[in-house]
């Protein structure tokens, strides 16, 4: 045994103390009710039957509404460019994409009113609403669809930070059209000012997924070279940004609020509301604002502290929004870096990446993952209210299978065995392994300001791989946006990762984050057999029947947690909560931000 048995010793009986702390009130609820107690204020019959009254009175127009989030948007505000969740704190009330989802998850209609496809699923037709308006006034035509699609398309959106190709990949002529070899662009036409056709190269089997991305506006940007659009005042300043969504981006303090207003002209109806300004506030003292009546909610992308849970559902004046989370927290494996040249042309070709030989073994990958106690992170820290995943698919999907995956449970153990038969070993009894050559073996770990929980578990994941003799270099985190380019532009000494994904909900599908040449595949995991699945889930026309996609993504999930390109840590329920002045929520699975032109406050005057 190592000598830092100890250290892990003190952090055991800590975490065991949050275990229990969290057995005292763990409800794994959709929706938590407050306890009624013994001991309620006579009054809370009354302000109940007030309430009663208020909502029985119907939506009042006017109010403002106070959001909170943790760490402040980088400033992209365009949808086809941006990358945070904090950006889409803004996006999700002022854009718009032709389809939506309801609570199954099923498409229904969003700026498309209806659709059909030809027989083969080669070609999808949609209707678009008519009467839509820009919040500059312009009319949404089948004309910004296209130039919406074609902009992903574009030969220097990649290079530009653009991370969104898998929506047009599929796309009829996009080979052609990305590499230059043609100026035409096919993979959408607009048929008339109101009907747009997607052409897709083969059969395709979930067309409205790729219909499916924002829309951003073509009057807006046609002057603008794709490769200019990101530094655009039209990407990034308020009263610039322009969508067609229920409210319009008018006002910021840059890093400290965003006011969003709201459009008069939208097309569902105006919203009742007037505003709903967004503050950048600590972690750590939103619950406070929220019962002092300083912010009005906190959703996305974490929602109030677990902590604090107890704490905020013992207010009267909150409700609390409980629902297993449409993602996962990872520690992810950089097993290859760019080279200094593709950074700056931005450029992702894996023939050019350079292999991290530190953890290109994935049984040395598979020991690290042993020597986390994910289920003393879920207790410790989210008070129990997550769970282990074994898979990077959500739970919610029916492509989710661990049945032939490895459930790495906490054993230290075998873990050390796993690297003294690796030749792994402390050659000169300093507490730490040496590699197979008797070099030193130190491990840099990075990761972000802003998410408490990230920050807590970094420190006790270096203590836990310590204990098994690993030397870890925990580096000083940085602040999310700066963290996030140096993760893209990784031609660096990175070897471990902390960082968070928000799952897309509209199908399983992983390789926006898994396949080799996705952005979000921070570790660049290359691995041939992974990409030879992802495509076999995804081709016509086995792959229009479900059952055979779920076989597919068995066998890759299996495939995935024997290569073990990250760590998934845990999947954090969701606590969204909100002050009950608010009315009209209406959650999905996803996000609490559905339909907020429906939102109320019954105070408006």
């Amino acid at each position: 045994m190592y000598k830092h048995r100890l250290r892990l010793l003190v952090i055991s009986l800590l975490l065991l103390l949050g275990l229990v702390l969290a057995a005292c009130g763990n409800d794994d609820s959709a929706e938590p009710q407050d306890d009624p107690g013994e001991t309620e204020d006579a009054n809370k019959d009354d302000e109940k039957k007030e309430e009663e009254k208020e909502e029985a009175s119907g939506p009042t127009s006017g109010g403002t509404l106070t959001g909170a989030m943790y760490s402040a948007p980088a400033g992209m505000f365009n949808p086809i460019f941006y990358e945070e969740a904090y950006e889409a704190n803004i996006l999700s009330f002022t854009h718009e994409g032709l389809v939506g989802q309801n609570e199954s998850l099923e498409f229904i209609p969003g700026l498309a009113k209806d659709w059909e496809t030809n027989e083969d699923q080669t070609e999808l037709t949609m209707y678009l609403e008519e009467g839509v308006k820009w919040h500059d006034g312009e009319e949404f035509t089948a004309d910004d669809v296209v130039f919406t699609y074609k902009s992903i398309s574009d030969p220097d959106y990649v290079a530009s930070g653009g991370i969104r190709t898998a929506y047009v990949t599929p796309l009829l002529g996009y080979e052609e059209y990305v590499s230059g070899e043609t100026d035409e662009f096919q993979g959408v036409e607009a048929v008339d000012d109101y009907t747009v056709k997607f052409k897709f190269a083969e059969p395709n089997i979930n067309p409205l997924y790729y219909a499916s991305f924002t829309i951003i506006p073509e009057h807006i940007f046609a002057d603008i070279p794709v490769s200019e659009m990101p530094e655009a005042p039209e990407s990034r300043q308020p009263g610039q940004v322009i969508g067609t969504g229920p409210f319009k981006f008018t006002e910021m303090v840059e890093r400290e609020q965003y006011v969003l207003e709201r459009h008069d002209d939208y097309w569902q109806g105006a919203a009742y509301l007037d505003k709903i300004v967004w503050k950048v506030v600590a972690q750590s003292v939103m619950s406070g604002l929220l019962e002092s009546g300083e912010i009005d909610f906190v959703a996305d992308p974490n929602g109030i502290q677990p902590a604090d849970f107890e704490m905020v559902q013992g207010l009267g004046n909150i409700t609390i929004i409980e629902q297993p989370d449409f993602g996962y927290q990872i520690m992810g494996f950089k097993q290859n870096h760019r080279t200094a040249d593709d950074v700056e042309s931005g450029t992702l070709n894996p023939d050019n990446w350079v292999p991290n030989e530190k953890i290109s073994n994935p049984e040395v990958r598979q020991a690290i993952a042993y020597a986390i106690n994910r289920e003393g992170l879920i207790d410790g820290l989210l008070y129990g209210r997550g769970a282990i995943l074994n898979s990077p698919i959500a739970k919610q999907f029916w492509a989710y299978d661990e049945s032939e995956t490895t459930n790495y449970t906490h054993d230290p153990d075998k873990a050390a065995s796993m690297l003294d038969e690796l030749g792994y070993v402390d050659t000169n009894d300093d507490g730490f392994r040496e590699d197979p050559d008797g070099n030193e073996w130190v491990l840099n770990f990075d990761y972000p300001t802003g998410n408490e929980l990230r920050e807590k578990s970094a420190p006790l994941i270096e203590q836990m791989l310590e204990e098994v003799g690993i030397n870890v270099n925990l580096r000083q985190p940085k602040e999310m946006s700066a963290y996030v380019e140096d993760l893209t532009n990784d031609n660096s000494d990175w070897d471990l990762y902390l960082i968070g994904w928000s799952l897309g909900s509209a199908d399983p599908d992983p390789t926006g984050l898994w396949g080799t040449m996705a952005a979000y595949n921070f570790s660049r995991w290359n691995n041939p057999d992974s990409e030879e699945l992802l495509q076999q889930a995804l081709k016509a026309p086995d792959a229009f029947e479900q059952e055979y996609r779920k076989e597919v993504y068995k066998e890759w999930q299996k495939l995935y947690s024997e290569d073990l390109p990250a760590v998934i840590l845990y999947a954090q329920n969701s606590l969204w909560a909100y002050n009950n002045r608010l009315q009209g929520v209406e959650p999905l699975p996803f996000t609490m931000y559905n339909d907020p032109h429906l939102w109320w406050v019954n105070d408006a005057e």
